[in-house]
């Protein structure tokens, strides 16, 4: 890959929000399961289906992008995509021991996931000035899948670590809890910062690189 890749400000700015996000939203299906199972008392099983609405609104959000995109531009759409999921994270940090699926689990982990869904496809979009150079979609293509897969495991480690201090030796569901959430409120902080920065650096648009054919 071409390390001048980089310097273009909408593949350096859409691969750094795609790390970001990815850094926060991956994390949501491991934690997810760790307080149904360990805290509201879910078998493997049930844990796994009540994860499914989740599932089926990631699907819905990457349908939904390009109509949004066409409405309101990729950039804002990601803005607004990556709103939504702060919205179902920040819901999620107020989980408590004794909590319904509805309000504990469903709601908010759909949210989470259709705002996924919805900023995912406008970063990768905003990301790809192929503009006709041979392999260049292909280099770029690669870059925002490894950011968002970097992204993933970086902050399954930080955001583990984060958990744990709260929790500490305690292995009680208050303790638990305490330290799922503040996951999820760490992981709130940090798409907030995803907004800001695409808010930002993100171009207003992005104009593809004509080909050579084009230029003659």
């Amino acid at each position: 890959m071409p390390l001048g890749l980089l310097r273009v400000r909408s593949v350096a700015a859409a691969n750094v929000a795609m790390f970001l996000s990815g850094s926060a939203m991956f994390c949501m299906w491991f934690f997810m399961t760790l307080y149904a199972q360990n805290v509201l008392g879910y078998s493997p099983l049930e844990a796994g289906l009540a994860l499914v609405p989740s599932s089926l609104a990631v699907i819905l959000g990457s349908k939904t992008a390009p109509r949004l995109m066409r409405a309101v531009g990729a950039r804002m759409a990601a803005v607004l995509g990556t709103c939504v999921a702060v919205a179902g994270f920040a819901w999620q940090s107020t989980m408590s021991v004794d909590a319904g699926y509805v309000v504990t689990v469903m709601c908010p982990g759909i949210l989470m996931m259709l705002g996924a869904g919805l900023a995912t496809t406008p970063l990768a979009a905003l990301a790809d000035v192929g503009g006709g150079r041979p392999g260049r979609p292909g280099w770029v293509s690669g870059l925002v899948n490894t950011s968002r897969t970097m992204g993933g495991s970086l902050g399954l480690a930080v955001m583990s670590t984060v958990a744990a201090s709260r929790t500490g030796d305690r292995a009680t569901a208050e303790a638990l809890t305490d330290g799922y959430a503040l996951v999820f409120r760490t992981g709130t902080g940090v798409l907030i910062g995803g907004v800001l920065l695409m808010l930002v650096w993100l171009p207003r648009r992005v104009v593809a690189a004509p080909s050579k054919k084009s230029s003659n």
